[in-house]
């Protein structure tokens, strides 16, 4: 009893020097919402979208403001959802001496009327009252997110990158090759190297010579094919270059170093993972450590879903509530 009452009071003690602070983040307003240690008012206060001087400025006054009114120092604490604005802002907030937190909105409970009031304000108060559970060590009262370094942060682009650049080169060879069907042909490839010298060949399925104004939209077409071709083998170029590249490890109590292969290079020693696969493996999900397999399966959407109530009892699938690209990546690998 005297160890749990020890326990409560020091949770008490680190409370009531905090002051917990909300961000509601848009393009045009954030709205700030704050609870100063010994008050039971909640106040609010707004900052221009993107003023992060601002935001400094206003989080500086409220601690003195809350700091002469206890009369001791005061460390600030703050959330955010993440979304538009990524992680800038909490790497401002960071490199102040502010700690700062970034939950997935998704996994704050809200209620679940049909209808639901849902404003700024309510928000605010909502992450503030999550916050504050947060800190009191409530465990699954959300999910905070690992914010990466701005190195992994920056090299994970070339997957992605990759990914949207494929995406629209298939949709130009579709485009072409649906033009192609409303006449008739079938058997074109725009990605053939001799696309362009068929497509002065080619004949319309009534034997008549494409259309010209049809030749010049298909050939800008190709020209933007080309240029797609082109920038995905330059960001492949540099993802090998990326893969290839060695990483320094410690070694011994000297702290001695020696060149390694990087993660990637690792994963590419398995069967059946190539360049691609192990780059977004390691880029989306070994970037950062986890303490079993069931976190894994939990940020990758791979973690099951039962619904089980009374004498119900059955399995939902897999949740998809992680992240959707390291979930794809390793299912096709499986």
């Amino acid at each position: 009893m005297e160890t749990t009452f020890a326990s409560s009071q020091s949770t008490a003690s680190s409370e009531s020097t905090n002051l917990f602070v909300s961000i509601e983040l848009s393009r045009a307003k954030w709205l700030v919402t704050s609870l100063s240690p010994g008050s039971s008012k909640i106040s609010r206060h707004g900052v221009a979208g993107g003023d992060a001087a601002g935001l400094l400025q206003l989080l500086t006054d409220l601690r003195v403001k809350a700091e002469r009114h206890i009369g001791m120092e005061v460390k600030i604490v703050t959330i955010q959802e993440i979304g538009f604005d990524g992680f800038w802002i909490h790497r401002v907030l960071a490199a102040n001496s502010i700690e700062s937190h970034v939950v997935e909105s998704a996994s704050i409970a809200v209620p679940r009327r049909r209808r639901r009031a849902k404003t700024d304000a309510i928000d605010g108060e909502l992450l503030l009252r999550t916050l504050m559970a947060f800190k009191r060590g409530e465990p699954r009262i959300c999910a905070m997110v690992v914010v990466p370094s701005p190195e992994d942060e920056d090299r994970r682009r070339l997957s992605r990158e990759r990914k949207t650049l494929v995406r629209e080169r298939i949709e130009h060879i579709n485009r072409i090759k649906g033009i192609m069907a409303c006449q008739g042909i079938s058997d074109f490839e725009p990605m053939r190297a001799n696309a362009r010298q068929r497509l002065a060949e080619l004949r319309t399925g009534d034997g008549r010579p494409i259309p010209e104004r049809m030749k010049a939209e298909i050939g800008r077409e190709l020209d933007r094919l080309a240029l797609l071709r082109s920038q995905i083998a330059e960001v492949e170029a540099e993802r090998n270059a990326l893969l290839s590249a060695g990483t320094k490890a410690e070694l011994g109590t000297e702290a001695e170093e020696r060149e390694t292969d990087s993660p990637g290079a690792q994963l590419m020693k398995l069967r059946g993972i190539g360049p691609e696969f192990a780059m977004v493996l390691w880029q989306e999900g070994l970037y950062r450590r986890f303490a079993n397999r069931r976190q894994l399966a939990a940020y990758a959407g791979l973690a099951p879903s039962p619904w089980q109530s009374g004498d119900v009892n059955r399995e939902q699938g897999i949740s998809k509530s992680g992240n959707a690209r390291l979930r794809t990546t390793m299912i096709e690998a499986a």
